[in-house]
């Protein structure tokens, strides 16, 4: 059965949904699993072992604070992002911690968290395992995660660890416009008459989703991360001294009001977009769109649309997230969207893509030109690597979203100007960036090993 959209928009924290937000929830539920089988309290010990991509940038993105967290119980949807220093400093200072909040044990992050950047599992690059011990070093349990992007977590068997999915995909009603492909999107909509958006509305609707409502939290939680960037002065954590850039830029938008420059807008949409994911690089509250690493880029286009555009009408916002969920959902079935799998191509690449193809939607545009604004974006986004410098969410990443966002709405444009005619397919160039991602050398695909991770190291 074709996914929920609301599947690829997940309220978190910063800085990475697959190294923050997938290992928190993991985390969580192995204690949670003790928890409900009775054994939380013969626990005296646990060990957590990351590895690959998730321990090579685990200290840059997070990951131990992060396990930390889902070890008190913590999930990444309801965490106060003020409340972590001090939660994640208590552990460290008294060296104990309280499983789910409750079962004090001795936890020493220092040594009971595990870097090994040496081995590969073969589920996904990005893997961890939480073992619990009992008395005289018994193993109680044991279980391996595999955190595969977008904050969505797999069990060694590949089940999902839904945390604050919105129900099981393979269960429920069937819905009246199941897509597996952007050409089943298209020729349903021949068939019909229907726009991509009407035909996810209605799917949304047989599954007895309330979408209208998840749309509006998930927008309202943007749009107050997009102020607080704006608004929030500093120096980004990691150790790069990256200074928030956002705050002043905005302070010198709004003193120069409106200006007789052509591209003021743009400035605008840069901003929103840097706003965003430097309160990411911060552990601020963000929405996975489809990562936290391509957090700002949607939000920018929408408030673009929002602000910006005289054509705009309040059922626009829907509209761009309905399209774009869609042709998210084709990206994260048919490839990914984990920059550890298949580069920042992946994250930017698909969050420019999703964005163009929703602001086509919510311009009035047909769904061959939704299909093909979509096409153009990833089309220019193929082959980015994902070379965090430090394994920071930092340098690239921030002026990457920023550059997108500019795309995706160049994207729309070029698409909405043509008649939805071109060469080369959604579905195409979907495969073609998997293929793009299965060819990348491991030292591109964000382990911090390549690019301007070795070529700027000290920046």
């Amino acid at each position: 059965m074709t996914p929920s959209i609301l599947e690829l928009f997940r309220i978190g924290i910063g800085p990475s949904s697959s190294h923050t937000v997938g290992p928190m929830r993991a985390a969580r539920a192995f204690v949670a699993d003790l928890d409900a089988r009775g054994s939380l309290p013969s626990v005296v010990a646990v060990e957590v072992e990351l590895y690959g991509s998730l321990a090579l940038t685990g200290l840059g993105h997070g990951t131990d604070r992060a396990v930390l967290l889902g070890l008190l119980g913590c999930q990444p949807e309801g965490v106060d992002p003020d409340a972590v220093e001090g939660l994640v400093g208590d552990v460290r200072e008294r060296r104990r911690l309280r499983l789910l909040g409750s079962h004090e044990i001795p936890f020493d992050p220092a040594t009971d968290i595990r870097f090994d950047g040496a081995t590969w599992l073969p589920g996904h690059p990005n893997a961890l395992r939480l073992v619990a011990r009992g008395t005289d070093g018994a193993v109680l349990a044991g279980a391996t995660f595999y955190s595969v992007g977008g904050g969505v977590v797999l069990d060694e068997h590949e089940r999902r660890i839904d945390g604050d999915d919105p129900g099981d995909p393979t269960t429920g009603p069937p819905v009246p416009f199941p897509f597996a492909t952007g050409d089943d999107l298209l020729r349903m909509g021949r068939e019909t008459g229907l726009t991509i958006d009407a035909m996810v509305q209605a799917n949304e609707d047989r599954r007895e989703t309330d979408v209208r409502t998840g749309i509006a939290r998930i927008w309202a939680v943007m749009n107050a991360c997009i102020d607080r960037g704006l608004h929030t002065e500093g120096i980004l954590p990691g150790g790069l001294t990256v200074p928030r850039r956002a705050p002043g830029l905005w302070r010198s938008l709004e003193a120069q009001g409106d200006v007789d420059d052509p591209l003021h807008v743009m400035d605008r949409v840069n901003v929103y977009a840097m706003a965003v994911n430097e309160e990411n690089a911060a552990g601020g509250r963000v929405v996975t769109a489809p990562t936290n690493g391509a957090a700002g880029l949607l939000p920018a286009v929408a408030r673009y649309y929002e602000r910006h555009v005289r054509a705009s009408d309040p059922d626009g916002i829907r509209r761009i997230f309905l399209a774009a969920g869609a042709i998210g959902l084709l990206y994260r079935e048919n490839a990914s969207i984990s920059g550890a799998e298949v580069g920042c191509q992946g994250e930017v690449g698909v969050a420019a893509s999703m964005a163009a193809g929703g602001l086509a939607a919510a311009l009035g545009g047909t769904n061959e030109q939704i299909e093909n604004a979509a096409e153009i974006a990833m089309e220019h986004h193929l082959g980015m690597t994902c070379d965090p410098i430090g394994g920071l969410v930092q340098i690239p990443c921030i002026e990457r979203n920023a550059l997108g966002a500019v795309k995706a709405i160049n994207a729309a444009r070029m698409a909405l100007r043509g008649d939805g005619t071109h060469k080369v397919s959604l579905d195409q160039v979907i495969t073609t960036m998997a293929q793009t991602g299965r060819d990348m050398a491991s030292h591109y695909k964000e382990t911090a090993q390549g690019g301007l991770a070795v070529n700027v190291p000290d920046c």
